[in-house]
């Protein structure tokens, strides 16, 4: 039995991971039958069977793909429901909710077929059975099932309960138990549909409404033959009206007393509840909206998301038919109490705020579809919204967008308001000042942008806020990109404000005024991109940040140190300056400065880019440069005029110096399987510490620049598949790789000089260095020259590095013995559980080896890593080292029942990665960094 339990756990697990792949070894209707037999067989207990429903239940359209077949298998489960024992109550709950799924999902209720009825015939006998201790047994959940079975069907083949009205009814009023709610749900749903399919109808007869309400005949099947259209709520004028003239006394008396019974359902089922009976109030004219009356001060009384959402369509509904001035203007002062409540969560805060900065009455819909002002929430109603430093970022960012709105208009008196935004973001500031967190960093620039976006009109605080950015980039010039982007969609929102070219200038002033030797290559960088941005305004004017640039290149090392990526970005300064509208007002400098790269820069291609550059600027007018540098992606089918005017227009010409765009990916990097991890080769003496000496001098090695900071994955750079011919042989291939998270320094990168598709594939070497040693994505682009000469741009898959990717042996040299490791192991272990970081954590993690040895587990997984072992005493000493300067130290031990994994690490953000590893390991799914792929034997190119 154990066996059976294991195999069909496995297949399940199979089938729900991917239900193509393991239909792929077998057929539907072979997996079918194989579940039916099994569920028929006495011998199997009942959690196997409830397991193997859970099948059906999920996929019932994969294992019945037609109404026969779907047919066939209800009539098998519901002979299985009818022999199961009267004991086996969560079985038969399983089976009546198996049933439901194929009938419904195989379309069988619309095709009429006899089990549907037979079925629903049962589900009806089901709720009508009260008798709730029969042969000792508890028949509530069956009924409860029975109960979600019946509304299901209600919800998918809407109208086909509405001959059952009266049985419904009845049952609900003598139901006592907590049941009493499912009826009641069940209930106002058939209601609701019988007279949604009523207001359908041109005319109505006078009894017919009161025939519905009192009707216990058969099914409705012809309704189910043509669905109910939805039931709009969006307006009054697209809600479908019963057209009648009968007396509704009746209807609203079962309105009147649902409503009072409201109270005592759960929260979603009130909900629920509410919007059927708001439907069908506004279906039926002879039913006042203030039948919600009595329930409106409840309602705004609650805590409840799922009863505001109900109130909230009472009102898009009704409006002032029920809504009246006194009910609106303590709703929206509700809503601002719940907004700020300490017992709620922020998700629901948000949420209340939300309801406020859209509530219909607080900001009017004007002439033109844009909402107002605000005018219920005035700066006094609004003045305990105020945002603090200690809000978390999206409900401080929200608080000050609706606090914006409120204080736009404010006279001199509430200039206050305005002026405490204005220090909120001064208290940002500060925060960001004092290397505050990427999150509040990200805060601050956004909520720079809202208030901009509020008051960027008022002179007053637009050149204070100048003034501080200024200062705080000259202290933090990383923050580069972010004031780009603060500037970059200033221009896009804000089209007549001056405010973005304000700031350039004054960023433009700072940077070329600062003195050279306060420069360095990391600080050039971020200052280039600020210059590069500033370059691309018309309104700037850019003779200074030219001289600048000579200057620096000059006066000094940025030719010989910068690099490819240094020299890229002055390029790209020139490049903007070539597109400058003023470009005759510093074409001398501008000249100088590209034939001073060309020179004097070392990387070659810099040198080829300033020398074209400076072609151009020399050759072509203002408006054939702007022609030529364009990038025009959207640029049409139709010809160009040519704006070159020095050589002739060639169709072949143009291509040769066209990089072009594959349509499908050509390469692919597949992960190197390497045998033996990276090893650290600093040189040193032999060490022969002991005690805290010798932790003393391992950590005084990461003092050294660039100690153990580097994480080398190797690749195979192969093609994707079977290529075209002319991608066969490719040259001069460049990698490329961009970050998607700041957790990594930027990836260089990476030349390779050829690809042949019928040699080895080269092994490229992938240098990272991480800032913090978490997992991440990078995304690889290539450019290639093929053997006609063309050259190519092509995407590549994301590269995934995985977080066993950045482990790393112990840092120390090749002359530390085993013994000294183990004890330095002891050392770190113990000064690590004793200090008072707040970094610092310690974690178990327990796992059963099963039919392995652990010894195994263990040689196979941690074999790099491993300081010390006792296979004896099952007993293993295991070290990751994590660049720039995490430790990772597990301490494996065999128990009586389980193998214990002690873990002790200087950076307990790792805990959730270390515990998904393991996980993988113990469970094998951990291939070690990736499959190795087949390599084809070199061979001589023909």
């Amino acid at each position: 039995m154990a066996t059976t339990i294991s195999s069909w756990s496995q297949r399940i697990s199979a089938f729900i991971h991917s239900p193509s792949q393991f239909l792929s070894s077998t057929t539907s209707d072979c997996f079918l039958a194989e579940l039916l037999h099994e569920l028929r067989d006495d011998r199997i207990n009942e959690s196997t069977k409830v397991l193997l429903l859970s099948i059906l239940q999920e996929y019932p359209n994969v294992l019945c793909p037609s109404a026969a077949v779907g047919e066939e298998t209800a009539l098998d489960l519901m002979a299985i429901f009818t022999q199961a024992p009267v004991r086996s109550m969560n079985l038969k709950c399983h089976l009546m909710l198996a049933i439901a799924n194929v009938l419904v999902c195989t379309s069988c209720v619309d095709s009429q077929e006899k089990v549907a009825e037979s079925f629903l015939d049962l589900l009806l006998l089901t709720i009508q059975d009260t008798n709730d201790h029969k042969d000792g047994q508890v028949f509530h959940p069956l009924r409860a099932v029975a109960c979600d079975c019946l509304r299901e069907m209600e919800t998918c083949f809407p109208g086909l309960l509405s001959q059952k009205l009266e049985l419904l009814y009845l049952l609900k009023q003598q139901e006592m138990t907590p049941l009493q709610q499912a009826y009641c749900v069940l209930y106002t749903l058939g209601l609701k549909n019988a007279i949604h399919l009523l207001s359908l109808q041109n005319e109505v007869a006078d009894g017919e409404l009161k025939s519905i309400l009192t009707g216990n005949e058969g099914f409705a099947w012809k309704v189910v033959e043509n669905p109910l259209p939805p039931f709009p709520v969006s307006s009054m004028g697209e809600i479908p009206l019963l057209q009648t003239s009968a007396d509704s006394k009746e209807l609203r008396s079962i309105v009147s007393l649902l409503l009072e019974e409201s109270y005592l359902l759960t929260p979603a089922s009130q909900a629920t509840l509410l919007q059927e009976l708001v439907e069908v109030v506004a279906m039926v004219q002879a039913l006042s909206p203030s039948i919600f009356k009595s329930q409106l001060l409840r309602l705004f009384g609650t805590v409840e998301i799922t009863l505001l959402h109900a109130t909230l369509l009472m009102k898009a509904t009704f409006t002032d038919s029920l809504f009246t001035t006194e009910d609106e203007n303590f709703f929206i002062k509700r809503l601002v109490g719940m907004a700020q409540h300490p017992q709620l969560s922020n998700p629901q805060k948000l949420f209340y705020m939300d309801c406020i900065l859209h509530f219909p009455e607080n900001r009017p819909i004007s002439s033109n579809g844009d909402e107002s002002l605000p005018v219920l929430v005035t700066p006094h109603l609004a003045a305990s919204l105020l945002p603090t430093v200690f809000n978390d970022s999206s409900t401080m960012l929200c608080r000050m967008s609706l606090l914006s709105l409120v204080y736009m208009e404010a006279d001199e008196e509430d200039d206050k308001g305005v002026s405490y935004l204005f220090d909120h973001l001064m208290a940002l500031h500060r925060i960001v000042d004092n290397h505050g967190t990427r999150e509040m960093t990200v805060t601050f620039f956004r909520a720079v942008f809202t208030f901009l976006n509020y008051f960027y009109h008022s002179e007053k605080f637009t050149n204070d806020l100048t003034t501080r950015l200024c200062e705080l980039y000259s202290r933090h010039c990383y923050l580069a990109p972010n004031l780009n982007n603060v500037i970059d969609r200033a221009q896009e929102c804000l089209g007549d404000s001056g405010w973005p070219i304000q700031l350039l200038k004054a960023l433009q002033k700072l940077i070329v005024e600062l003195p050279l030797p306060q420069l360095t290559l990391q600080n050039l960088n971020w200052h280039l991109k600020v210059l590069g941005r500033v370059a691309r305004e018309s309104q700037v004017p850019q003779r200074s940040s030219v001289c600048f640039l000579l200057s620096v290149l000059i006066n000094s090392s940025l030719c010989t140190a910068g690099g490819w990526r240094m020299g890229n970005a002055v390029l790209a300064v020139c490049r903007n300056l070539l597109q400058h509208p003023c470009l005759d007002q510093v074409f001398i400098e501008l000249a100088d400065l590209l034939q001073y790269m060309m020179h004097h820069y070392e990387d070659t291609d810099i040198q080829d880019h300033a020398r074209f550059y400076y072609t151009l600027l020399t050759n072509l007018s203002l408006e054939k440069l702007s022609g030529v540098l364009a990038k025009g992606p959207d640029v049409g089918p139709a010809k160009v005029r040519s704006l070159s005017s020095i050589m002739a227009e060639s169709e072949g010409l143009s291509s040769s110096l066209t990089v072009h765009q594959t349509k499908h990916p050509v390469l692919q990097l597949v992960k190197f399987q390497d045998s033996a991890k990276q090893e650290m080769s600093q040189e040193g003496r032999s060490k022969t510490l002991e005690g805290e000496e010798m932790l003393k001098v391992y950590r005084e090695q990461f003092l050294s620049p660039g100690f153990a900071s580097e994480v080398i994955l190797k690749y195979y750079l192969t093609h994707v598949g079977d290529v075209e011919a002319p991608y066969h042989k490719l040259f001069s291939i460049c990698l490329h790789f961009d970050l998607t998270d700041s957790n990594y320094e930027e990836v260089r990168d990476i030349s390779v000089p050829c690809l042949f598709k019928a040699r080895k594939p080269p092994v490229v070497h992938l240098k990272l260095k991480p800032c913090q040693p978490y997992p991440t994505r990078l995304r690889a682009s290539a450019v290639f020259t093929t053997e006609d000469g063309m050259s190519w741009y092509t995407q590549l898959a994301d590269v995934s590095v995985s977080f066993p990717d950045i482990f790393l042996p112990m840092p120390v040299t090749m002359d530390w013995s085993q013994e000294s490791r183990e004890q330095l192991f002891d050392h770190i272990w113990k000064s690590t559980c004793l200090e008072e970081s707040s970094q610092s954590a310690t974690s178990l993690f327990c796992f059963e080896v099963g039919d392995r040895r652990l010894c195994d587990l263990v040689e196979s997984n941690f074999h790099p890593y491993l300081i010390s072992k006792q296979p004896d005493q099952e007993s293993y000493k295991v070290l990751f080292f994590l660049p720039p300067q995490c430790h990772v130290l597990l301490h494996i031990t065999g128990a009586e029942d389980a193998i214990q994994v002690s873990i002790v690490t200087d950076n307990w953000k790792l805990l959730p990665y270390i515990n998904s590893y393991l996980h993988n390991v113990t469970n094998g799914t951990q291939k070690g960094g990736g499959n190795q792929m087949e390599v084809p034997d070199s061979r001589t190119d023909s």
